[in-house]
């Protein structure tokens, strides 16, 4: 029989503060979610300190033990359990026979407004649609020539409620609060089939396109784009494969530096790859560095026997681990242009915070944005990407004909993205 939804998900609050909380998962399997898990503790700005999966292919029980990382907003607790509880195959039914379901596309809604333009009102918005639990899906940011700006956010509610009159007050009550008295009109409606969920960025040249979507960060590109110390360590990642310890499973042994989101990148690889995991830890960090063990199967239920499949499953991990982000900054035309770059889960989904960690450097570096736009890519390799375009203004500190301060730009983005 299934278990009451109370005990499906179980959050146990730190006691003294600098002490981790323990959410607990348990619930039926399915393929992915460790993933799902994973990119929910992610966008509710918590650090996974150690982990432990274990399943017998039916049901399985997940522990995280969580930290909120410093640039974080206080957690929602209920809502966080919420939206963990909404990846979790239904309990209602008898755990050796759950039904597969498919989940219907979250309804999409238009945020538009017009005023005056400040340096960080972008990253202002942005924190409040976050604070909200409103995922931003696309947005389309321009400067008008009197400096005004117009900003259309195609929205999510992580919540569900945005079609309610409350919700939808609540919203713009909020936002015309930052916005301020030069706010001329602030509006929210439900989308039309006109929407575009895959609205491609075609501004891209092959050249930039090329260096954006490499999949390897070479070792000059290493010592050249960072600035940080914290980028050599990258070179040290390491995955082996042993299928000696363990009679039905492929045991996968990671050894990387850590960095914000590691685990997500890892087990959104594994769903990627149709890769079960039966049985994993994901150790404390040690001197910035991370070890993790999985025992996995494919998704036939066998090993990961043949040195091909071996091959490919290692190196995905590695891109990975060595380059879960693409940071560059390009002139077009006669404006300077910041790109960032993430793969996108074959689900759909991409990265979440991108954009709210960009824009948050952004208004820190006092550089005002012109434009902004997010939207969807796929490279030569027939990966989708989630693309964010960003085209700056120079203040007093940042000349942008100089290739010192761009390279600053390009690091202190890529620090914050990796959180160093």
């Amino acid at each position: 029989m299934g278990i009451p939804s109370d005990d499906v998900v179980v959050i146990e609050k730190a006691i003294l503060p600098g002490e981790p909380c323990v959410i607990t998962v348990n619930c039926p399997d399915k393929t992915g979610l460790g993933c799902d898990i994973c990119r929910i503790i992610l966008d509710f700005g918590l650090y996974i300190k150690k982990a432990d999966f274990s399943t017998d292919g039916i049901w399985c029980y997940v522990v995280l033990w969580v930290v909120p990382r410093p640039s974080s907003t206080a957690v929602k607790w209920s809502n966080l359990e919420n939206q963990l509880l909404s990846v979790c195959p239904s309990c209602s039914v008898p755990y050796y026979f759950y039904p597969q379901t498919t989940s219907s596309s979250p309804a999409v809604y238009l945020l538009k407004f017009l005023c005056s333009d400040r340096n960080g009102l972008l990253h202002d918005v942005t924190e409040i649609l976050s604070d909200l639990e409103l995922a931003i899906q696309m947005v389309k940011v321009t400067t008008t020539p009197d400096d005004r700006v117009l900003d259309l956010f195609f929205i999510t509610d992580n919540m569900e409620l945005l079609h309610t009159k409350e919700r939808q007050d609540g919203t713009l009550k909020q936002l015309q609060a930052v916005l301020g008295e030069s706010c001329t009109g602030c509006e929210l409606q439900l989308v039309g089939p006109e929407y575009d969920p895959h609205h491609a960025i075609h501004s891209l040249s092959p050249v930039v396109a090329e260096e954006l979507f490499r999949c390897e960060l070479l070792d000059k590109e290493i010592r050249s784009q960072a600035l940080s110390p914290d980028m050599a360590k990258l070179k040290n990642a390491s995955v082996t494969i042993d299928n000696s310890l363990s009679p039905a499973h492929t045991l996968l042994q990671i050894h990387c530096a850590d960095h914000k989101g590691l685990l997500y990148d890892i087990m959104r690889t594994l769903k990627d790859s149709n890769i079960k995991i039966a049985y994993g830890r994901f150790s404390p960090p040690a001197k910035g560095y991370r070890d993790l063990e999985l025992f996995v199967q494919q998704k036939d239920g066998k090993k990961i026997q043949h040195p091909e499949e071996q091959n490919a499953l290692c190196w995905s991990l590695k891109v990975e681990m060595l380059h879960p982000l693409r940071v560059v900054i390009a002139n077009r035309g006669p404006d300077t242009e910041l790109l960032v770059a993430n793969p996108v889960e074959l689900s759909g989904k991409g990265r979440p915070l991108v954009f709210y960690d960009v824009t948050r450097v952004l208004k820190d570096l006092k550089i005002c944005i012109f434009s902004a736009e997010i939207g969807r890519r796929i490279s030569a390799s027939d990966r989708e990407w989630e693309v964010y375009s960003f085209l700056l203004e120079e203040n007093s500190k940042f000349q942008f004909s100089n290739m010192v301060a761009k390279n600053q730009i390009v690091d202190r983005v890529r620090r914050t993205l990796m959180g160093w």
